[in-house]
């Protein structure tokens, strides 16, 4: 007989959060207050050897259209301050990161049920609490798009969109962003289509999570298929919608330039940070004497997913740049110029394939890395901020170009959203039992041996 287990999210635990979030704020208004001296960019247009005046890599945006005068251009499209454009940039990441976490949380629970998988029964309340965060998210997204659209995405300015000159590709795009409104106007559709993903993903989690809840009271199947059902239904949507949301919120910051294949890129990328997470604090709640229901195999299977989609990232990350480096179209390769040539970001760009390839492939490779906790502590926080930092070279060369760089700001609004995030996980953990003890397939995982 398994008996409940429930999660106590004590007031140490809150306090070390609500520390780190401060230390976070702290840090972030510093970094903000002493970027003064890196704002180097903003008096010469943001010139890089092979990127352009907007920081976009592209040449300047309606250059052909308006006689060639760059620096016109320039200062009308410049905004904010770099250091403005700058946090910006970085609240945007976070968001999107963050967001992208939620969304996978709810992701890794519904492909359970959808595949009839038996071995996570005792593990994936973890990676459902990540889903609390998803009307957080949409909140914040909402608010910093609608104060810093303008900064962060060079489709939102109204002159592009000009009868008599503007940027004939950006015109092409207008519809995708602007219907059933006008070029340059409110961007409807694009802020439309923000509203339908969260409110889809929510209304899903919310259904997932109390069939699993009702599942705890009543037991029995009827729970379970029509959980198999509602996320049947849920990943057809999340197929669809992620893509797009990655379209969305980072390809469409190089507006210019486009991928087929970003939508994989970001799902990868989302998807190996959610993974390590969640084996994260399946290893931290096992050490705390919790998850009594979860074995060495458990943690084997999650750790052989990490490492396995690790690579599936780098199969996806270098699949994409090898297309476009092969192919060596200028307005194609002009993306992964201005990350890999570029003082700013060629350092980050190097890190981050040895921290989401090299690191989790070369240490995760035998059977008892993937047993071993010590390593595991390790290896997870590493490949998580790895693909934080995947996000920050999708986003950062096209929002602030030659201003970018990676200081206290970044690491303390870093702190800010982890805290948070992790706040509002473990909150949700402790309002309901850890794992689903009249699951149908429970006494499947208690005996699950690899």
């Amino acid at each position: 007989m398994v008996s409940e287990e429930r999660f106590e999210f004590t007031a140490t635990a809150k306090k070390r959060l609500v520390i780190t979030l401060l230390v976070g704020l702290v840090l972030s208004v510093l970094g903000y207050f002493t970027l003064g001296s890196g704002d180097h960019g903003a008096d010469h247009g943001g010139d890089h050897s092979e990127v352009v005046a907007d920081g976009h890599g592209e040449e300047p945006y309606g250059a052909e259209d308006h006689g060639g005068d760059a620096h016109g251009e320039e200062e009308a499209h410049h905004g904010s301050s770099p250091s403005v454009k700058r946090l910006l940039s970085n609240l945007w990441i976070n968001n999107v990161f963050f967001a992208g976490l939620a969304i996978i949380g709810v992701f890794f629970f519904a492909i359970q049920y959808a595949s009839q998988a038996g071995w996570a029964t005792g593990i994936k309340r973890i990676p459902m609490a990540f889903g609390n965060w998803l009307p957080i998210a949409f909140v914040l997204m909402l608010v910093v798009f609608m104060i810093g659209g303008h900064d962060l995405f060079h489709w939102t300015h109204a002159d592009l969109y000009a009868e008599n000159g503007g940027d004939e590709i950006v015109k092409g795009k207008a519809p995708y962003f602007f219907w059933p409104l006008e070029g340059g106007e409110f961007p409807l559709f694009w802020i439309g289509r923000m509203v339908i993903f969260f409110a889809v993903w929510y209304l899903f989690f919310r259904k997932l999570r109390s069939l699993a809840y009702a599942e705890d009271i009543e037991g029995g199947t009827t729970k379970w298929y029509k959980m198999r059902s509602v996320s049947a239904f849920f990943l057809v949507f999340f197929a669809v919608s992620s893509s797009m949301a990655a379209w969305d919120w980072i390809m469409s910051i190089d507006v210019h330039w486009f991928s087929t294949m970003f939508g994989w890129y970001s799902f990868a990328s989302w998807w190996v940070a959610g993974l390590a997470l969640t084996l994260f604090i399946v290893v931290m709640l096992k050490d705390k004497g919790y998850l009594a229901v979860v074995n060495e195999n458990h943690i084997h299977d999650l750790g052989k997913f990490v490492f396995a989609f690790s690579i599936f990232w780098t199969y996806v990350w270098f699949s994409q740049f090898l297309l476009i480096y092969y192919a060596h179209i200028p307005e194609e390769t002009v993306y992964f110029l201005e990350r890999w040539k570029d003082d700013h970001y060629a350092p980050v760009f190097y890190i981050n394939l040895i921290l989401n390839f090299f690191f989790p492939f070369l240490v995760l490779m035998t059977r008892d890395a993937k047993r071993h906790t010590r390593i595991l502590k390790v290896v997870c926080p590493a490949v998580v901020f790895g693909h934080w930092l995947d996000f920050y070279l999708m986003v950062s060369p096209g929002t602030v170009g030659d201003n970018g760089g990676f200081g206290f700001l970044e690491i303390g609004l870093i702190l800010v959203y982890l805290s948070a995030f992790l706040f509002v996980t473990y909150n949700a953990l402790a309002k309901a039992p850890l794992y689903a003890k009249n699951h149908p397939m429970l006494k499947e995982s208690l005996h699950h041996h690899i």
